[in-house]
């Protein structure tokens, strides 16, 4: 007989249980299950083989012939369904497959994860880079670093880092014109991609609504990391997220000239399928990721 999506696979688990138990009630307890659904599911299988699998009695079943037969086999396949499901369940459970903006990636991620492979030595870590927001549905990952504003539909969402932004350069750079005093000074050297908003709204912040932006070559580099290495190569005055460079800022690379910072409302996210939240390594990743970095208010 050839299966398809109407066989009574359900009927078969309660026609296992059954055939194990001697009785209908017993089965219904190990299940979940009343005496009637049992009998049901029993009664749906006999009419789909054609064939009785029980002799009813009082207080008493007893399987037929043909049920004698099919008791051994049914049970068969379920260890294999079972051990196959488990099989797999186990390699899935081996790897988590995390995607995030490049920068986070590059600036925190990879310099932490270590940490949690050592604390999670069965778990192995997939990283995956893009710009590009995900679709849960149709790629593989298991969490996501969004760069956004949370709440999106169908998902978990755990902000884990504030994107907080502000000017940054080399100290090399700021020493050529005597030092950064004030937030004016800053428009005496090359501003790294003048075209981006971050730029307007900062100035705007600090007391310049009008900075002239436009004289500064409109380049776009595609990320905070690159903008960063021109900044730190004494390019020009970069506008960061602090959060993300403070190794380069300890070490003298770059420096952060005023302490006022701004945020348009978008941060960092950890985002995972609501469905997916009690998946064990899910669980372990965002556990981790949310003890060693506690956001700030």
């Amino acid at each position: 007989m050839k299966m398809s999506r109407n066989f009574p696979l359900n009927a078969l688990r309660v026609f296992e249980a059954a055939a194990r138990q001697g009785s209908f009630t017993r089965a219904g307890d190990e299940l979940g299950m009343t005496q009637t659904a049992v009998s049901y599911q029993i009664k749906l299988l006999e009419e789909t083989l054609g064939e009785t699998l029980f002799l009813r009695r009082p207080r008493q079943v007893t399987l037929s012939e043909a049920g004698e037969r099919l008791a051994p086999k049914v049970a068969e396949g379920l260890a294999k369904l079972a051990e196959a499901v488990a099989d797999l369940r186990g390699v899935a459970e081996q790897k988590l497959h995390i995607h995030s903006t490049p920068t986070f990636a590059m600036q925190w991620l990879s310099r932490t994860l270590g940490d949690f492979q050592l604390r999670h030595p069965n778990i192995a870590v997939r990283l995956s880079t893009s710009q590009d927001v995900i679709d849960f549905a149709r790629e593989e990952a298991d969490v996501a670093i969004r760069w956004g504003k949370g709440g999106w539909p169908g998902l978990e969402c755990h902000r884990v880092m504030r994107m907080n932004f502000t000017p940054m350069l080399s100290p090399a750079l700021a020493e050529t014109i005597g030092g950064v005093s004030e937030p004016v000074d800053l428009l005496k050297l090359p501003i790294i991609s003048a075209r981006d908003i971050w730029w307007r709204t900062w100035f705007a912040a600090a007391g310049i609504e009008n900075p002239g932006l436009d004289r500064f070559p409109p380049n776009e580099l595609g990320t905070q990391t690159i903008d960063a290495q021109v900044a730190m190569a004494g390019q020009g005055v970069a506008i960061l997220n602090p959060g993300h460079f403070r190794a380069e800022v300890a070490a003298g690379r770059l420096y952060q000239p005023f302490a006022l910072t701004c945020n348009d409302g978008r941060d960092y996210w950890l985002a995972y399928p609501q469905n997916r939240r009690n998946i064990r390594k899910i669980r372990a990743f965002r556990d981790w990721i949310l003890a060693v970095m506690p956001v700030e208010a």
